[in-house]
């Protein structure tokens, strides 16, 4: 049983879908080296610099620190995500786009080969839950010190990220007069910010995937050169 199913609420176990629900927050067990670096992150952070806080911290090992920060994004979006999920439909959003001239099919390469075309909630359904099983997975995600992070530890982070990015394209196309309504817009463009930062620094999504959002990741970064 995958701890995502130990969350009797939970949408994904039970085959329905309820709007008021989505994925378990995933924690970094408190007193490991991970959660101190967390901490660390969250420290600064809160300094309003947020180049400064994207930067590896002397003496860190650069997987950890991009896997810390990736089960970050996955919580933050998590939650702005699932702030709007009430205007996110199969009415709504037949098709999963952000904007006219970006579409997505779902594929994970395990279970679904051959890219299909679903509705937006489906398929961030289907990406937070495949997200949420990489994360959940000590092989690929070691918690334990001394545990060592896996060759394809990279590839695996930068897949999960542009995955990622999909959903916050997606939120700014399909949802930000809600957004705007629910007063979520400066969290919104602080955590997309951040994200942003953070991929730009280690060099972690394709520029090509960045393009629906390209004005606006131009906008928000260009302040802070």
């Amino acid at each position: 049983l995958s701890t995502s199913c130990l969350n009797i609420s939970s949408p994904f176990c039970s085959g329905s879908r309820s709007s008021k629900t989505f994925k378990p927050k995933k924690n970094i067990p408190e007193g490991s080296h991970q959660y101190e670096l967390l901490k660390h992150a969250e420290a600064t952070l809160g300094s309003g610099n947020l180049r400064m806080a994207v930067m590896l911290p002397e003496g860190e090992d650069l997987n950890e620190w991009v896997a810390v920060n990736t089960v970050d994004f996955f919580n933050q979006i998590n939650m702005l995500y699932g702030t709007i999920t009430d205007f996110c439909t199969e009415e709504s959003c037949p098709v999963m786009s952000a904007g006219p001239k970006y579409e997505y099919h779902w594929a994970d390469g395990t279970n679904i080969k051959k890219p299909i075309k679903c509705s937006a909630p489906k398929y961030i359904d289907y990406l937070m839950t495949w997200v949420q099983d990489q994360l959940d997975d000590e092989t690929l995600f070691p918690s334990k010190i001394g545990v060592p992070f896996p060759k394809n530890f990279m590839s695996v982070a930068k897949t999960i990220l542009k995955r990622l990015f999909r959903v916050y394209a997606h939120i700014y196309h399909q949802h930000f007069d809600p957004v705007i309504q629910l007063q979520e817009e400066a969290h919104l463009n602080t955590s997309f910010k951040h994200f942003i930062f953070f991929v730009q620094e280690f060099n972690l999504i394709d520029r090509r995937e960045l393009a629906p959002l390209q004005e606006l990741i131009e906008k928000l970064t260009s302040k802070d050169r």
